[in-house]
């Protein structure tokens, strides 16, 4: 990551520009798992300062020594989103490299609104990888509430299913994104720069894994819900998610394998 984007308490100014966030994850996780852009039913995403956002202020080797230590975030769930946010870079170099080579005119305004849609999807992968940490943290804090009284009781249990359904409705928001990425990094590879197709193929490898390691921590919290109907809601959608990340991802292969023969 560029010196632009180190967090002020690492000695460098934040960007002029600030990257935008995501909305709260607290709505109907069994909604349309992939059909469309992951932002087409809403606004564009509010900006949101730097500071506000550690990940995409943070080194890759920095952040690689947090994920490795004995703290218990961030985890699994924040590397998906990562993952899923490399993904999206990959995909936007691809389209850039298209728009600037002979022979591909009829195809740079698609691939210009395809590397600007990438960029907006990074910025929120990165957002939602620090969300993930942050849900996290709330599941940990539910725990320990006590639970001595009917009344404390009660409320620990409301507490928790609340932490764990956001715990979970993150990660499923990642796959979601990752899924429709992968879609994008199909089109860019049928589409675009034939000399960069093994870079979209990496791309959709990477976002396949960040599906994956997403639905992975969806499974391990909604494992716990007391509510049941919700519990099922969760394992439909993740279900179908990684179907159909599995059927993009035979697709882009078989793409890859053409590409190299062209």
């Amino acid at each position: 990551m560029s010196d632009q984007w180190v967090s002020p308490e690492r000695g460098t100014a934040p960007a002029p520009t600030p990257p935008p966030s995501v909305p709260d994850l607290s709505g109907d996780a069994s909604a349309s798992a992939w059909a469309g852009s992951a932002t087409a039913s809403s606004k564009l995403p509010a900006k949101v300062p730097i500071v506000d956002m550690p990940t995409a202020g943070t080194r890759v080797g920095a952040y690689l020594e947090d994920l490795a230590s004995d703290a218990p975030t961030p985890g699994g769930g924040a590397w998906a989103a990562i993952s899923a946010a490399a993904g999206a870079s990959l995909i936007a170099m691809v389209a850039r490299l298209t728009i600037k080579k002979k022979g591909f005119e009829d195809v740079v305004e698609r691939m210009r609104a395809i590397a600007d849609e990438c960029d907006d999807e990074r910025w929120a992968l990165l957002a939602l990888a620090d969300r993930d940490a942050e849900a996290y943290q709330g599941v940990m804090a539910a725990y320990k509430l006590p639970k001595a009284t009917p009344e404390e009781e009660r409320t620990w249990a409301a507490t928790l299913q609340s932490s764990l359904e956001r715990a979970a409705d993150i990660p499923l928001e990642v796959a979601r994104r990752s899924v429709y990425l992968m879609s994008l990094a199909e089109e860019t590879l049928t589409n675009g720069n034939p000399n960069a197709a093994s870079d979209a193929l990496s791309a959709a490898t990477s976002l396949h894994a960040a599906t994956l390691s997403a639905l992975a921590n969806v499974d391990i919290n909604a494992i716990t819900f007391l509510d049941k109907t919700r519990q099922q809601e969760l394992a439909d959608s993740a279900n179908s998610l990684r179907h159909r990340a599995q059927s993009i991802l035979r697709d882009v292969s078989e793409a890859f394998l053409i590409a190299l023969h062209v």
